[in-house]
């Protein structure tokens, strides 16, 4: 039996897959679940008009954050922190102080998806990795200062 997911299935398949499964396991628990529809004509249709705007929505995006890490990578922050006797930090530079010193430039950029390489140890300038789509990163310049 051929049959249209209508959402995740664990060890079957995604949303919008066609897939063959067995007439017990379709008619006894796909289909009563609505986690899946039969793979009519008209529903084989449907399904493949839908996997294809998904994937102009998709290639869109990925465009769409192509310019945004073009526009990132020449954006460079300025975080100013206490150092004490010996260069060293109080405390540490996160994502959530790179996100800060990025909302005074108009940006906004969830702290998730904002990365330091290294370890941030005195004064300096460091590069922060902002994963801007699944596939697609940009990496800023972050000035560590003193207060």
């Amino acid at each position: 039996m051929k049959v249209i997911l209508q959402q995740d299935v664990k060890k079957l398949g995604v949303k919008g897959d066609i897939v063959e499964v067995s007439e017990g396991y379709g008619r006894n628990f796909l289909l009563p679940r609505k986690a899946a529809i039969l793979a009519t004509a008209e529903n084989l249709n449907v399904a493949e008009a839908k996997k294809g705007a998904k994937a102009r929505k998709d290639a869109m995006a990925a465009d769409e954050a192509k310019l945004m890490a073009k526009q990132l990578e020449k954006v460079e922050v300025t975080i100013p922190v206490k150092i004490g006797e010996g260069g060293k930090l109080f405390g540490s530079v996160t994502g959530k102080d790179v996100v800060q010193a990025l909302k005074a430039q108009n940006i906004d950029i969830d702290k998730k998806k904002i990365s330091i390489k290294g370890d941030v140890t005195g004064q300096g300038v460091y590069e922060a990795v902002i994963k801007v789509h699944p596939t697609i990163t940009s990496t800023i310049k972050v000035n560590v200062v003193a207060k």
